[in-house]
């Protein structure tokens, strides 16, 4: 069972109770029927990142609107289908990557750059990036890649691979040494956070707390990677929401749904998949059930815009775009191989931007996002202490 599904074990009151508690509580477990133990399932994880509980979700006021960011996963090339490398660090894509940041300034984007090690370290990259953050066209994240980061103090399995496996004492000085690459590379230090391979941990969020992190988009709702040694975040939210020890954390998740006739089912259904060979292949092409993510990167355009209908129509205020960056150079990931590749997921992009613009979706970042979640819990607060109501309707 994974650390999501164990939570359900625990009474609701561990996910309101103060970190030390929660802490404490799991340490006096010990083993579990679950699996080695609580702690290795990264059950705390779970009870933070993955099943928030409902006073910690982010309710925007009236006229912060609804709001769309595009973080790209900026790194390296290296071959998807063998298994990871510590000398797969050339970075020749990044070249490409002002034709694709055009396409996204023209719609009004400020991109968030998420960038590994050997973006971060690389001359030509910082080259490149540097000259869209001087002029003020993007922000700028920390993505770690713990087998192309040092301290390589571990050994290069898929085990490692996911940063939050590692001891706590190498992922933090593996992001250390990334966020301070990343400061002198660009002149500023990053506040924004993604785990490669989506793979937070039980230490995260403490080790972003130290660091100086304010949001993190690792969070990717319906996937399952425990099957990999992964995080699960098949049940976690999809909207914003306030993490961490601290509560002082921003977590601003990939956008997900389920679509089709077949969608009040489709948790249970999609996981058949894992077992019923091409079983999801099926109920996609048949309209049944389909799982939408906002990403160009193997995901047709027409069934993007039908999630996009159904998460405006059930309320949704921010929408998350994510892509990774040597996709807009072809060859160098399984999404954009050839040149009609490249030319559909940029026809994606437009077709996403058109609908946001038809629907009064603007572009913004991370940071705003941010400064706006800020202001309305300020404004909780100081009305907590004198009594009287926040004001209504007012955004940052």
């Amino acid at each position: 069972m994974d650390a999501s599904a164990s939570v359900a074990l625990l009474p609701p009151w561990v996910a309101e109770a103060p970190p030390s508690i929660v802490d404490g509580l799991f340490q006096n477990l010990g083993p579990t029927s679950v699996g080695p133990s609580f702690l290795e399932n990264g059950a705390r994880l779970a009870l933070r990142v993955l099943n928030p509980p409902r006073r910690h979700q982010i309710d925007f006021p009236a006229n912060f609107g609804r709001r769309f960011v595009v973080c790209v996963d900026t790194e390296e090339e290296f071959d998807w289908s063998q298994p990871k490398r510590r000398d797969a660090n050339t970075v020749e894509a990044i070249r490409a990557l002002p034709v694709a940041h055009a396409r996204l300034k023209a719609a009004g984007v400020r991109p968030a750059y998420l960038m590994d090690y050997p973006i971060a370290s690389n001359p030509v990259s910082i080259d490149v990036v540097g000259e869209l953050v001087a002029a003020r066209e993007c922000v700028i994240g920390a993505q770690l890649h713990p087998w192309v980061n040092p301290p390589f103090d571990e050994a290069v399995i898929g085990h490692n691979s996911f940063p939050g496996n590692l001891p706590r004492a190498l992922e933090r000085a593996k992001l250390a040494m990334l966020t301070d690459r990343l400061e002198v590379s660009f002149g500023e230090r990053p506040i924004i956070y993604r785990a490669g391979r989506y793979g937070v941990g039980p230490n995260t969020e403490s080790i972003l707390d130290e660091l100086g992190y304010r949001i993190d988009c690792s969070v990717r709702p319906l996937f399952d990677y425990s099957a990999e040694e992964g995080p699960s975040f098949w049940h976690a939210p999809a909207h914003p929401y306030w993490t961490g020890p601290e509560r002082k954390l921003l977590e601003i998740p990939s956008s997900a749904l389920f679509v089709g006739h077949l969608r009040a089912m489709g948790g249970r259904l999609f996981r058949l998949g894992d077992s019923i060979p091409h079983l999801r292949g099926v109920l996609a092409r048949t309209g049944l059930l389909n799982r939408v993510v906002l990403t160009p990167e193997g995901m047709p355009l027409d069934e993007t815009l039908r999630g996009l209908r159904a998460l405006v129509d059930s309320g949704a205020r921010v929408f998350s775009v994510a892509f990774h960056s040597p996709s807009v150079e072809p060859g160098h990931t399984p999404f954009v191989r050839d040149r009609a590749d490249l030319a559909l997921f940029y026809a994606w992009l437009d077709g996403v931007f058109g609908f946001f613009a038809r629907e009064g979706i603007s572009p913004s970042t991370p940071h705003d996002i941010l400064a706006v979640a800020e202001y309305g819990r300020e404004e909780e607060d100081r009305a907590a202490r004198t009594g009287q109501a926040p004001p209504a309707g007012i955004a940052a």
